[in-house]
């Protein structure tokens, strides 16, 4: 007997009609299909806006009497302002890298400035897409070539203008811009990249700003702001170069804000603002002398504000702890998406249900190599601060573009004069201290180290332990090989070291040049 010949003698079939489970079959399908589709189309579209370089309450939302920010100032009271937020790393790219693997800098084969995202490497944007979103990234990109493709499309800037040439042309210390005005702000791209969208997914961007990296120009805005009013950390001198250099950095905090009022106007004119998802945080703190690149909370703590008009309710603030590690598992949930791997942070969204709620008890901060050599960690809780310095005999030097800028400039002249203030001296001292710990209640600008004190003994001991433990289930480790600074720690003018484009990780290993 051939196949299909008790199905021809069938009448049903031949009339085309089909049996009952068929039908049920095909409608279960259907079913599930359309709960699918139902679910993607309610899932809320998500926006990470990426600061680059500005320091956490240098906005009006966060009380910032000077600073002009009427559009994050918006973004605020219209959602969830967040007080205690920190990244993984005071450092640009480590920083970026962290955020879109979900895991610790030292994790991701990237914890060096420059370092690119090894292939290897997965991210919560590739599990968003294979969900059913559509991912676009415009601005800075700085997370290596591997993870374009994580991307529908990719809208880079031009960084050239932001980092010194290689070899002699850098020992000029001058940039070569590229853009012009407003491009400068690495922000241009934004709303192109939000119209060039398609209309039945939903979405996510990365959009990530230059600004308020260094070099600053001047009437970046058309009203720039006065130098006589700036507001001087007290670890920095106040004199008329540094007090213009602070009104240049508001001037881009202000540029920048301006772009993020573009988005917003448009998500409002394309009718998707009730169920957009945005997020607002800055890489790592300013730029300046004791800030970026530091464990402490000028270069550690970020601003975090979050809208989200159909499922938050505005004006709220939150005290909670919360860490850029949370940004990937947060992300997933909010598209109803199960994670394929395991991400080292914690969903935030139970703090925008009641911000009173606790995620976490600790956040946890590493620097490693940035222009210069260094190995520290950091641990803290609400209060207090523990951070262990690996290398001590290494003095806490700045960023090369901070150690080029006036405000180093001028304290490093005071300081050799003998002139400079011991609350300023910091960034000098060699050797510096192995263990620091700070009451950040008492002591905001941490100024004053109390560890070894027999009244915080037990505080430190805590904070020990909890530092310790984090680094053995991280795999954490001090490198048996240094690695080179590629500036000179007092000029900022650069070294035979370096080399653009930097090597990799794993070329550097090969090499020798670091440690495995």
């Amino acid at each position: 007997m051939k196949m299909g010949s008790t199905i021809n003698k069938n009448p049903v079939w031949r009339r085309g009609a089909h049996p009952n489970w068929v039908v049920l079959y095909l409608l279960s399908v259907s079913f599930l299909l359309l709960a699918i589709h139902t679910v993607k189309s309610e899932a809320p579209n998500i926006i990470l806006i990426i600061a680059d370089d500005m320091e956490w309450d240098d906005a009006g939302c966060y009380g910032h009497p000077i600073v002009r920010t009427p559009n994050l100032n918006r973004l605020a009271a219209d959602g969830i302002l967040f007080d205690n937020a920190f990244v993984t790393s005071s450092s640009c790219s480590p920083s970026r890298a962290s955020i879109i693997t979900g895991k610790y800098p030292h994790n991701t084969g990237a914890e060096e400035l420059h370092w690119p995202v090894p292939k290897n490497q997965t991210t919560f944007v590739e599990e968003l897409r294979n969900s059913g979103y559509w991912a676009g990234a415009a601005g800075k990109w700085h997370l290596g070539e591997s993870l374009k493709g994580h991307f529908d499309k990719v809208m880079e800037v031009d960084t050239s203008g932001f980092q010194l040439p290689s070899g002699k042309e850098g020992l000029s210390g001058e940039f070569k811009q590229t853009y012009e005005g407003d491009a400068r702000s690495g922000c241009s791209d934004w709303v192109p990249l939000l119209n060039s969208r398609p209309k039945d997914k939903p979405f996510f961007l990365w959009l990530a700003a230059l600004d308020p990296h260094r070099p600053y120009d001047k009437n970046a805005i058309p009203n720039p702001h006065d130098p006589g009013n700036v507001l001087i950390s007290p670890y920095h001198p106040d004199l008329p170069s540094v007090r213009e250099d602070y009104a240049l950095y508001y001037d881009e905090i202000t540029r920048l804000d301006f772009f993020v009022g573009k988005v917003m106007t448009e998500l409002k004119t394309q009718g998707i603002e009730e169920n957009t998802f945005i997020l607002f945080i800055s890489d790592n703190g300013k730029p300046f002398p004791r800030d970026k690149t530091t464990l402490y909370d000028s270069g550690i703590k970020s601003p975090w504000l979050i809208k989200w008009p159909k499922e938050i309710k505005s004006g709220l603030r939150c005290n909670s702890l919360v860490s850029a590690i949370d940004i990937a598992p947060s992300f997933l949930e909010l598209a109803g998406v199960t994670p394929q791997r395991h991400y080292s942070g914690k969903s935030m969204l139970p703090l925008l249900k009641d911000p009173k709620n606790q995620i976490r008890d600790y956040i946890f901060a590493e620097k490693n190599w940035h222009d210069y050599e260094d190995h520290s960690r950091a641990v803290r809780d609400k209060r207090y601060k523990l951070i262990v310095n690996s290398y001590v005999d290494l003095p806490n030097t700045p960023p090369a573009d901070a150690v080029r800028s006036p405000i180093f400039q001028s304290m490093l002249k005071l300081y050799k004069s003998g002139d400079l203030d011991q609350s300023k001296q910091q960034i000098f001292l060699n050797p510096r201290p192995g263990i620091e710990l700070y009451d950040t209640q008492r002591d905001p600008h941490e100024l004053v180290n109390i560890a070894g004190q027999v009244k915080t003994m037990d505080i430190q001991k805590r904070l020990s332990m909890a530092l310790n433990n984090w680094i053995a289930e991280t795999g954490d480790y001090v490198p048996s090989l240094r690695t080179a600074d590629e500036f000179n720690r007092e000029t900022g003018k650069p070294t035979p070291a370096r080399v653009r484009p930097r090597l990799s990780k794993s070329k550097m290993q090969s090499l020798g040049l670091t440690a495995p």
